[in-house]
């Protein structure tokens, strides 16, 4: 097991290195730099302006740029936000806090309501109860996420029931503990609501056919004869076997729910990396997208790597590396 964390964590360096290349290449291509606006000032002095030219390099080649990026990096310096004055650490420090809560609450809250629905419509196949949580999962497919978001808005807006933007209240730093993790809580309601409602109507019809397909394994059926429980045979027996894809699907519905959050983000006023992402790409502040983007790959081969794991203790048979 360690041998085989050790490879997929080795794994992320080349991926990192050719995504960030090509988020580089992307970005050299486009017209201007971060720099652009400040040129265009008069008051600004031409001296001034070469001097952070040199400091940063813009001045030469996209891959001179990149070297000298990497060199940074391997220092464990990302550079520096032009358009938010601070170091890019500190910057996505901050907004990575909010994502991963975000991405986490919206995580919980899809399965906790999936996996219970997922069951109860395959054990009660063809019932009034399957049709309608069918009819449900199709109508919360069809619905985009940022139309939820947008949506939420306007019942915000009209109820003033949820706050309309930000992560925390403006008395948050004079709460006590209980306070901050209950306003917090308060402002992930909306984003939470949003980012998950179309994930629990996948993955509870994944679920729903897994199980079908389960509960027609002959292990089932001897199960069954042998005079064991409806309800022993259903959470011992089927479920543990029908949730195996699920969790072998964890880190891609951990970064779908990561690329989701960029536009529900953006539509809620959620200060997350994916609504920096966005802002910092209209200001072309170079580093502070390929940070993110380096935060964003990382989130998902580790989502994959915990995915593997878990797969691996709920099956016996499954193992990811041979015993010697």
């Amino acid at each position: 097991m360690s041998a085989f964390i050790f490879r997929r964590l080795l794994s992320l360096i080349p991926l990192l290195l050719g995504i960030t290349m090509l988020v580089f290449i992307l970005m050299s291509l486009a017209p201007g730099d971060f720099l652009t606006p400040v040129k265009a000032q008069r008051d600004v002095p031409a001296e001034l302006i070469q001097a952070i030219e040199i400091e940063f390099g813009l001045d030469r080649p996209w891959y001179v740029q990149y070297w000298k990026w990497l060199g940074n990096v391997a220092q464990g310096n990302l550079g520096h936000s032009w358009a938010y004055k601070m170091p890019v650490v500190d910057l996505i420090g901050q907004r990575l806090w909010a994502t991963f809560l975000l991405s986490v609450s919206a995580f919980v809250f899809a399965w906790g309501i999936a996996i219970p629905l997922g069951v109860l419509a395959a054990v009660y196949k063809d019932s009034i109860f399957d049709r309608i949580a069918s009819a449900l999962a199709y109508a919360a497919l069809s619905i985009p996420e940022f139309f939820l978001a947008l949506l939420f808005v306007f019942v915000a807006a009209q109820t003033g029931w949820f706050p309309l933007g930000g992560a925390t209240s403006i008395e948050y730093d004079y709460l006590n503990w209980f306070g901050k993790v209950g306003d917090r809580a308060y402002h992930l309601i909306l984003p939470t609501l949003a980012l998950g409602i179309g994930s629990i109507a996948s993955i509870m019809r994944i679920m729903r056919a897994n199980f079908l397909d389960t509960m027609r394994a002959e292990y089932v059926t001897t199960a069954r004869a042998k005079g064991l429980s409806e309800f022993a045979v259903i959470f011992k027996h089927t479920l543990r076997n029908a949730i195996n894809p699920l969790v072998s699907s964890f880190g891609f519905a951990f970064s779908g729910l990561l690329s989701g959050a960029l536009m529900v983000e953006i539509v809620l006023q959620y200060p997350g990396i994916g609504q920096l992402m966005y802002q910092s790409i209209l200001r072309e502040d170079q580093f502070v997208v390929l940070a993110s983007v380096m935060m964003g790959c990382s989130m998902l081969v580790l989502g994959n790597l915990l995915a593997d794991i878990l797969l691996a203790w709920s099956d016996p048979r499954i193992r990811l590396e041979k015993t010697k």
